[in-house]
């Protein structure tokens, strides 16, 4: 049989055994193996640590838009954000080339970290305005970042605050918790050293180690807030007495800030709410190394929150340059970006109304004093007054003017000090909390009575100093012209002479001239010489009175009927 040389060319198969190749195929060795599963659970505790992560963001405002389309439509600009399959649209506000939004929320942190921020003018039709993409992995954890975005479709940028929180113990404290070095940060913000960025005065380091006494047992977490910045602890479970010990730094923007702690519950079966207590502590209070516990307020911030005494346990560390945050005391305060609103409060109007009322009230009761004093009736007393004003205006010089504002601090100091100690020997407890008690004691329809004496009070002080300042408004618009003149020749006269008489002796000569009238005439009438002046002068109301109308001519069709009518049948005839 004759061969296929096609066949014969195809090589015939060879069976290989399997086996031995799987058999040869090496093992992988414990090491490998111990290598591999770290690295997988590293990173599923990775990704649960980004699960239990949040991000706080306030979106700010935005700056350098382009103008809105001129459609004759109303236009509105608003911001989407995006973070996985998360999705928040902020509110629209009116399009301009720099909108402000002031709104915050709440994000959870996905595995890529990545938010996808996008700017829309909502008119008659959407039109897109620009968008950017914020890396958060490239941010610092635990801490309040102040972006600026730039934004990479269109013109412009975004301002917004932003920070990543845990809310977990166990994630929270894979990051690192931030001693302080405290001698770095002395030698950093000495009083000498000119730091980087002139902004920052100072920096806070706060320790959370926890609290006690908390209402029933809570899913318990703190926020920190010291003016834009606010950080939020992890939640502790179930328990009344939590534990964070979590420490947390804050930039110094201005010394006189006041730092907000608040205690919140997450739970959901919360009786109170999410609200457990609150406490405001001002930078200058704090004793710097010192750990204490701090009473937590309720939400009035009068009284203590509910609970078995609760309390929260801090350490704080504050370092500042005392010349630069000086220096920012005369600069315009850093405005916060979330404020709240103002809301209607009958209790806050009364007090206010009645602090007005006591104010002119006092104002009156000052002016009949010096009346008094000027008409000698306690001989001694006028007489010592008398002679210290001589004696002060004698060796007074102008420089001498701001010592003797700094002087009042310490008298008005003693004086409030003295009047605290006789209202604690009176009533055995501190004046303002009397008083306030006292206040809370008042019921409503006590407070509805005393409102008319008061508005009417109000309403007559009121009235005299706006009749004052319309009357030297009419003065200087020569409304009287002989009273105009005659202020202007006195004006010019007082100035010659302030010119060639030192005001000391000029003063001195005022004092004499007032303790002397009532001795070269007894029988005068108190009075106050400028005010008299003053009242000579017409305020509106009395210039209305005095405006002339126009004499009517008589109307000739008028005169030719009542003619008419005053002739008699009998005058016909």
């Amino acid at each position: 049989m004759a061969s296929n040389p096609v066949l014969e060319s195809i090589p015939t198969p060879v069976a290989v055994d399997t086996t031995k190749q799987v058999e040869a195929a090496p093992e992988p060795t414990v090491e490998q193996t111990s290598l591999e599963k770290p690295r997988s659970e590293l990173t599923l505790r990775r990704d649960k640590a980004v699960r239990n992560t949040i991000v706080n963001i306030v979106i700010v405002e935005a700056k350098g838009l382009p103008d809105s389309p001129d459609d004759r439509n109303s236009h509105g600009v608003y911001c989407k954000f995006r973070m996985g399959s998360q999705t928040h649209k902020s509110k629209s506000v009116p399009t301009t080339r720099h909108p402000q939004w002031r709104e915050k929320l709440k994000l959870n942190l996905c595995s890529d970290q990545l938010l996808h921020i996008s700017l829309w003018d909502k008119g008659k039709q959407k039109n897109f305005m620009g968008s950017c993409v914020l890396d958060l992995s490239l941010r610092e954890r635990e801490r309040t970042h102040d972006i600026w975005q730039d934004l990479d479709e269109g013109f412009g940028s975004i301002h917004l605050s932003v920070t990543i929180c845990s809310t977990r113990q166990k994630e929270s404290n894979e990051v690192a918790n931030i001693e302080p070095n405290v001698e770095d940060w002395q030698s950093k913000y000495a009083f000498y050293s000119v730091p980087s960025d002139l902004c920052v005065v100072g920096q806070l380091h706060v320790k959370v180690i926890g609290a006690k006494g908390l209402c029933g047992k809570p899913s318990a977490y703190c926020t920190i807030e010291l003016d834009n910045e606010k950080i939020q602890t992890p939640y502790i479970s179930s328990t009344a007495e939590p534990v964070w010990n979590k420490s947390y730094v804050f930039n110094i923007y201005d010394v006189t800030s006041v730092l907000e702690l608040k205690v919140c519950d997450s739970s959901i079966n919360s009786i109170l709410g999410d609200f457990l207590g609150r406490v405001s502590i001002p930078l200058l209070r704090i004793d710097s190394g010192e750990v204490r516990w701090y009473a937590l307020k309720d939400n009035n911030k009068r009284r203590i929150a509910k609970g078995n005494c609760p309390r929260v346990r801090l350490e704080m560390n504050l370092c500042w340059n005392p010349v630069i945050a000086s220096l920012k005391l005369f600069r315009p305060k850093q405005v916060k970006y979330i404020a709240k609103p103002p809301k209607f409060d009958i209790p806050l109007i009364y007090k206010n109304v009645k602090f007005i009322r006591d104010t002119f009230n006092f104002l009156f009761a000052i002016n009949e004093s010096f009346k008094r004093l000027f008409e000698w009736e306690d001989r001694e007393y006028s007489t010592t007054v008398l002679c210290s004003w001589l004696v002060f205006w004698y060796y007074f010089h102008p420089w001498m003017t701001p010592l003797l504002i700094a002087a009042l601090f310490p008298v008005v100091w003693f004086l409030d000090a003295k009047q605290r100690t006789d209202s604690r020997i009176q009533n055995g407890d501190d004046s303002n909390d009397h008083e306030e008690e006292v206040q809370n004691g008042e019921s409503m329809k006590d407070k509805i009575k005393g409102l008319p004496e008061m508005t009417l009070t109000i309403t007559d002080g009121i009235e005299y100093m706006v009749s004052v300042a319309e009357r030297l408004h009419n003065l200087a618009k020569f409304k009287v012209p002989y009273l105009s003149y005659l202020a202007i020749v006195l004006l010019i006269g007082s100035a010659g002479v302030l010119y060639f008489i030192p005001i000391g002796y000029l003063m001195m000569a005022f004092g004499l001239y007032k303790y002397g009238r009532k001795r070269i005439n007894p029988t005068r009438v108190l009075n106050n010489d400028l005010l008299d002046f003053i009242s000579r002068i017409p305020d509106n109301k009395i210039l209305k009175d005095w405006k002339e109308l126009n004499v009517p001519e008589p109307n000739h069709y008028h005169q030719r009927l009542s003619a008419s009518t005053s002739v008699t049948p009998d005058s016909k005839t």
